[in-house]
């Protein structure tokens, strides 16, 4: 399993059960690539239980109950002389006057880049994600494949599950031209997951009836199986061929008939499941304005869209904290994503996880991971 910056391990470094970094040595915080202090055995210890803590419970912690979890024989004072330290690198914080301390997102990223080690799935665990996946593909739509993902997810990960993908990615079945009136027809496309998509088209002027039925004709013979953006590349090698075969008006149509079904090249889908997850364990005021923060983010689906986008720019599970994007900036969220692939080992979408800083991590990346895995298998079989 890869994990790859921005967001955590780099490929080959997050194997289970090991820590890896992100362009430094373990032990060492980093910001770019630019060392800001190395940390003895001693300090690394003690910044990684107040980071678990804070997975485990959401709380602050203090010296005293520190030194009854660490392994290490250490006084409270000896703690806090470290703890203060840690806070001067900005790797912790203290919420309130003489409170416990929490990891800071800068310290959430060291942990997630250099100390986190990461948890393998069970047997149990991958059987579990395979058959729920799977029951998706019951209704033979690749929305029902990835909405079965999500679901999966939020209910994993207690976080809210999501997917993006591009209808551009649907391999086609059929394509019809229907007629509504001199200047305008119907595009009809059905997909091979039975999925089906109208868009209206402008005729040229002075259309014979005959050129419907040829142009419907000519894209049948070279689309099946295919994805849109394929057809359209394939009619612009084809051009001159086109050109001898067809009538100038009725290679209008063919060519016209591809561009308005493929749309503009951005336009993807988001699948968003489990958001009332969120809601529970809700511990302050400011948890529930962080939330409802969240909500308003999720609402706007540009941005999420584009953030997950952005995973499909490299191999692995990526992971992005807080306000490291400006989505998440005021909602202080995380998302854990990977890209999954179709027939073709082409990346056709990203499937992850979005929650609070304090999602389980070790646990969840790897199951991101699996699921963009299954869901993969199952688009390479269609």
């Amino acid at each position: 399993m890869n994990v790859t910056p921005r967001g955590a391990l780099p490929p080959g470094g997050a194997s289970p059960g090991t820590g890896a970094a992100s362009g430094t040595t373990a032990g060492t915080v980093a910001e770019g690539s630019r060392p800001l202090v190395e940390l003895n055995e001693r300090s690394r210890e003690i910044f990684r239980q107040i980071v678990e803590s804070y997975l485990a419970t959401g709380e602050p912690v203090g010296s005293r109950n520190l030194s009854r979890m660490l392994p290490l024989q250490l006084s409270p004072a000896s703690i806090r002389n470290v703890m203060a330290d840690l806070e001067q690198t900005g790797l912790i914080y203290a919420p309130h006057t003489s409170a416990g301390r929490l990891p800071t997102e800068l310290g959430l990223r060291f942990f997630v880049d250099a100390l986190l080690e990461i948890g393998d799935l069970t047997a149990a665990d991958r059987a579990n994600i395979e058959s729920q996946v799977r029951a998706g593909t019951g209704s033979a739509s690749l929305d029902g494949v990835l909405a079965q993902a999500t679901t999966l997810l939020s209910g994993l990960s207690r976080g809210a599950g999501v997917v993006v993908t591009t209808k551009q990615n649907l391999r086609l079945k059929h394509i019809e031209f229907v007629r509504l009136d001199p200047g305008r027809a119907l595009v009809v496309l059905v997909a091979e997951d039975g999925s089906v998509e109208n868009r209206l088209l402008d005729l040229p002027q002075g259309l014979p009836a005959s050129a419907l039925t040829e142009a419907t004709n000519f894209l049948n013979a070279c689309i099946r199986g295919r994805t849109l953006g394929e057809v359209r590349e394939e009619i612009d090698r084809r051009r001159e061929e086109i050109a001898r075969e067809l009538d100038a008006l009725t290679a209008r149509l063919v060519e016209a008939g591809v561009a308005m079904s493929v749309g503009p090249a951005e336009e993807r889908q988001l699948i968003v499941r489990g958001q009332a997850n969120l809601l529970e364990d809700l511990r302050a005021a400011e948890d529930l304005e962080r939330i409802r923060l969240l909500f308003a983010d999720l609402e706007t689906q540009k941005d999420v869209i584009d953030l997950l986008s952005r995973a499909e720019e490299g191999e692995g599970v990526r992971i992005y904290i807080g306000s490291e994007n400006k989505l998440f900036s005021m909602s202080g969220s995380s998302m854990i994503a990977a890209p999954f692939r179709d027939g073709t080992q082409h990346i056709v979408g990203v499937v992850g996880v979005i929650g609070p800083t304090r999602l389980n991590y070790a646990r969840i990346v790897p199951m991101v991971d699996y699921t963009a895995r299954v869901v993969s298998r199952l688009l390479e079989g269609r």
